[in-house]
């Protein structure tokens, strides 16, 4: 069996939620956690926009578009 090695962000994290103790308490981490990838997600888009990379044609060329995985019954 292979050990597995974590990175030391990994271990920051497990640190951190070991000390979570109720619900409430994971919960705030949760909407931490949405709120920095959100962050991140619009900085992101930011960037793309700025370089051109992103526009409203582009925004609008998706526009009603369905990206949903087909499931066969």
């Amino acid at each position: 069996m292979e050990a597995i090695t974590f990175s030391p962000a990994q271990v920051h994290i497990f640190n951190m939620v070991s000390h979570i103790t109720s619900d409430q308490a994971l919960e705030q981490l949760r909407e931490q956690l949405a709120d920095f990838y959100a962050k991140q997600v619009d900085a992101e888009m930011d960037s793309l926009w700025e370089t051109g990379e992103w526009n409203q044609q582009k925004l609008q060329s998706l526009r009603g578009s369905h990206f949903r995985t087909p499931y066969n019954r």
